[in-house]
């Protein structure tokens, strides 16, 4: 890939410094990360496979290891869920890292430290929507797997937190006249099976989840997203503390425009899931054109018509 094909959206070393401070913390509010590798395992057990070697990227604490290695009835005697004999668990923080336990590398997902055909499974859980040129790192995903290895991850997508992104904005521009970016981009789920196709993945999936938590507050939120180190990293943020008027704003709208009947804010967090393979010569292939043993027309019970013949009404 050429390098002007990059957007640097995200200061990686803000990324770094969010999750570095808190790490210690981090499971007092790890709950989305824990939600999450639940529903990840949970795909990863429709496949009839086992994957010996596995990657965890981006692993924080260790939520995921310790779902698919950890829990009890993970797999057949001596081995995790689907045969995992070894996870190597990888963070960008060394600080989140201390607390993942097993075999662990501090790395970043945008310059992987892994040899091509390392590993059997790649499987990621909440940190890609940091990363800056995610089709690369797909790329580099895609050749640290063996051939027929699958790739399975979880990134937040653009429907996370509109709420919060809405109530900020309104309350900046009656304050200050303008906006500014206070809360992180992230992908649109049109968007995903095509980063996988653009790292070369065969049989490519996507799928998304909106999760709903509601909190006592606005405020409460924002102090939640701070413990789980995913407050704004983006390269245009504002570098100076936002002023209290705007922020006692903020949560004045959020509470009149969405509040539960109980008094409680929701906050929606959309988890996008891709999955793919690194390709293989035993995979389905897509037929040659001329090559079908059964036509289309005769399926739909139409006339077939040749690409020149204008359709009847």
């Amino acid at each position: 890939m050429d390098d002007s094909d990059i957007m640097t959206v995200f200061d990686r070393r803000a990324v770094r410094r969010h999750r570095d401070r808190a790490a210690a913390g981090f499971a007092g509010f790890n709950f989305l990360f824990e939600e999450v590798a639940d529903r990840l395992a949970d795909r990863l057990d429709d496949v009839v496979r086992e994957f010996p070697v596995a990657l965890d990227l981006g692993c924080h604490t260790g939520e995921l290891g310790r779902v698919l290695v950890g829990r009890e009835g993970a797999g057949r005697e001596g081995l995790g869920r689907k045969g995992i004999e070894t996870l190597v668990q990888c963070d960008l923080s060394p600080a989140m890292l201390a607390g993942a336990g097993g075999l662990r590398v501090a790395g970043d997902e945008e310059l992987l430290p892994f040899a091509d055909h390392s590993f059997d499974l790649a499987i990621s859980n909440l940190s890609l929507h940091w990363v800056n040129d995610l089709p690369g790192a797909l790329l580099q995903l895609r050749r640290a797997l063996k051939p027929d290895g699958m790739f399975i991850g979880a990134m937040l997508g653009g429907e996370t937190l509109f709420e919060l992104r809405r109530c900020l904005m309104e309350a900046e521009m009656d304050l200050t006249g303008g906006v500014s970016a206070r809360i992180s981009p992230f992908a649109e789920v049109k968007d995903a099976g095509g980063l996988l196709q653009r790292a070369g993945f065969s049989l490519p999936v996507v799928d998304s989840d909106t999760l709903t938590v509601t909190y006592d507050s606005a405020f409460k939120l924002m102090a939640d997203l701070r413990g789980m180190g995913e407050t704004n990293a983006g390269l245009n943020r504002r570098r100076q503390p936002t002023p209290r008027a705007l922020l006692i704003d903020a949560a004045r709208r959020y509470a009149e425009l969405y509040s539960e009947p109980d008094g409680r804010v929701a906050a929606t967090f959309q988890v996008l899931y891709l999955a793919g393979w690194a390709p293989h010569e035993s995979q389905q292939k897509p037929l040659r054109p001329g090559t079908a043993q059964a036509r289309l027309a005769d399926a739909l019970r139409t006339e077939e018509k040749s690409a020149g013949d204008k359709a009847g009404r």
